[in-house]
């Protein structure tokens, strides 16, 4: 039996506006180790936004979010230190290598580069003999690849998967739905996604589109 800490996301009391356009409101959930939560929602409903808020990187315009490990609840500040986060957005070094862009964004995270981790990882997603390579030369699948290195490396607890499967070709897909199995056998995984197959690997699915103001007439 796993002694692994719980670890979970709750929204209370969620709302994001743009300007004066309203992405979503009263936005209740709560998300725990173990499981696999889909967000989903045609194109433009806030998928992006959710998943940037429960990181960190942009704030609600109202509500908060709470992270717990175990009953201790967690900093935002450090909250990277538990967070994986995967998304066609995200920034690579054109102009370094796989591992020198690894090495470089591991230091600003504060951690020791673990070579060992790092090369398990290259293997897994088949990209071991491709590490020195200037990132320049990669397929944008092997850019999306090299994203979950990035996101796993540091045995996050929290994995949250934008889009998770976008540029991949079908093995790069079974590659990646193998580790997101994997992951979720202690940890939380959430997926921002409009695609069935991906969708298809959660246990509950948050719809967007209930969190839109309702008109009454």
């Amino acid at each position: 039996m796993s002694t692994t800490t719980e670890y979970s996301v709750e929204l209370k009391g969620l709302v994001k506006y743009f300007g004066r356009r309203l992405i979503f409101e009263d936005l209740n959930y709560k998300f725990a180790s173990g499981s696999i939560y889909g967000v989903s929602g045609p194109n433009g409903s806030g998928k992006s936004t959710l998943v940037k808020i429960i990181s960190n990187l942009i704030s609600p315009t109202r509500g908060k979010v709470i992270q717990l490990s175990g009953n201790k609840e967690i900093e935002p500040e450090k909250l990277h230190d538990f967070t994986g986060f995967v998304s066609p957005y995200l920034f690579l070094y054109d102009e370094f290598t796989a591992e020198e862009n690894l090495i470089h964004f591991t230091a600003i995270r504060g951690d020791k580069y673990n070579q060992e981790k790092a090369d398990f990882l290259f293997s897994e997603l088949n990209l071991l003999d491709r590490k020195r390579d200037p990132v320049r030369g990669y397929s944008s699948g092997m850019k999306q690849r090299l994203k979950y290195i990035f996101a796993l490396i540091h045995n996050p607890r929290l994995l949250i998967l934008d889009e998770p499967t976008s540029n991949l070709d079908n093995s790069g897909k079974e590659k990646v739905y193998s580790l997101i199995a994997d992951q979720m056998k202690e940890n939380l995984v959430i997926i921002a996604s409009s695609d069935n197959p991906d969708l298809a690997l959660c246990s509950a699915v948050l719809q967007l589109e209930n969190y839109k103001k309702r008109v009454t007439l």
